[in-house]
């Protein structure tokens, strides 16, 4: 797993800029976008515990949003 590029993180940056400012996107999908680029930091940072936190909580609101069927 290696970490976001620039091009990565603005990309998502943009699409949650369209969600919030025009209602475009899927907001489940944009968190699970946020899930994976933080958790994508987290594994570059090993010794980084707050990074990992971060990541995991991301994560854990990222399944919560996710529809169960």
């Amino acid at each position: 797993m290696s970490r976001p590029s620039i091009s990565e993180v603005n990309a998502f940056l943009s699409d949650l800029k369209d969600h919030r400012t025009f209602g475009v996107g899927d907001y489940a999908e944009l968190m699970s976008r946020k899930a994976e680029l933080l958790e994508r930091i987290a594994a570059d940072r090993p010794g980084d515990m707050e990074a990992a936190e971060v990541a995991a909580a991301a994560r854990a609101r990222a399944d919560e949003l996710k529809p169960t069927d």
